[in-house]
C-alpha cells in the first residue's frame, strides 16, 4: 500500500489527511443529492424525502424532533418531508404512548414497497460500480467518518455535552444545521416536485415499481 506524502517528501500528518476527508464531505453530499434527485424523477417524491423513508425503514416509527436528530437536521424542513409523503400515501401518523401530543410517524404499506424498491434499485447499482472495494476499507470507512462526525457534533454544540442531550432543550438552530439542510432543501424542497431539470434522455432508469406507477400519488 503507498504511503501518502506531503510536499517535502515525508508522510503526511494525519490532520492533514483529515482535513482531505472534511473537503470532501460537502460536495460528495450535494452530488449524492443530485444522484438521487434523478433516480426520483416522476416519482413525486424529493431527496429528502427519500432521506426521511430511509430513516423510518431503518429505525421504525419516530417522532419529528427523534427523527430531526437522527437526521441531523432542524425540525422545520423534516416536518415538511412528512406532509408531502402523507400526501403522497407514504407515511401516516400514529398515537405515541410515549408522549401524548407528539404523534409517531411511521411508514403505510405504500411507503414501505416504496423505499425497499428503490433501495434494492440503489444496492444493484452499488455492488455494480463499486464492487472493486474491499469491505474492510468500508468498515475503516464508517468508522473514521463515525468518529469525525461526534466530534464535530461536540464544536457544533459548543461543548462535550452529548448530542441527544442538547437537541432535547431545542438548541440546535446553528448555521451548520442550516447548511447541512440546504443540501437536501436547495435541492428536494425548494426545487420542482414533479422534474429535476433533467432531460428524459438524460435521467437513469427509473425503478420498475416506480416506473409502473409513474408520479405518486396519482
Amino acid at each position: 500500500m503507498d504511503t501518502e506524502v506531503d510536499g517535502d517528501g515525508g508522510p503526511t500528518p494525519p490532520e492533514d489527511l483529515l482535513y482531505g476527508v472534511i473537503r470532501r464531505l460537502w460536495p460528495l453530499h450535494r452530488t449524492v443529492v443530485r444522484a438521487v434527485e434523478r433516480e426520483l424523477t416522476g416519482t413525486g417524491m424529493t431527496a429528502g424525502e427519500h432521506a426521511l423513508l430511509d430513516a423510518l425503514r431503518s429505525e421504525g416509527p419516530r417522532t419529528v424532533p427523534q427523527l430531526a436528530r437522527s437526521m441531523g437536521l432542524d425540525r422545520q424542513p423534516v416536518q415538511r418531508w412528512v406532509n408531502h409523503a402523507a400526501e403522497l400515501g407514504l407515511v401516516v401518523t400514529a398515537p405515541n404512548p410515549a408522549h401524548r401530543r407528539s404523534s409517531l410517524i411511521q411508514l403505510t404499506t405504500e411507503g414501505t414497497e416504496v423505499i425497499r424498491g428503490i433501495q434494492e434499485f440503489e444496492a444493484t447499482e452499488l455492488r455494480q460500480r463499486l464492487a472493486d472495494l474491499p469491505a474492510e476499507d468500508i468498515r475503516t470507512t464508517l468508522h473514521v467518518l463515525d468518529r469525525i462526525g461526534e466530534e464535530f457534533r461536540h464544536l457544533a454544540n459548543g461543548s462535550r455535552v452529548p448530542r441527544e442531550e442538547t437537541d432535547s432543550q431545542g438548541s440546535q438552530d446553528s448555521q451548520g444545521s442550516e447548511d447541512s439542510q440546504a443540501g437536501y432543501d436547495s435541492h428536494g424542497i425548494s426545487g420542482s416536485r414533479s422534474s429535476n431539470g433533467n432531460s428524459a434522455g438524460d435521467s437513469p432508469p427509473t425503478p420498475p415499481h416506480l416506473a409502473r406507477k409513474g408520479r405518486l400519488g396519482e
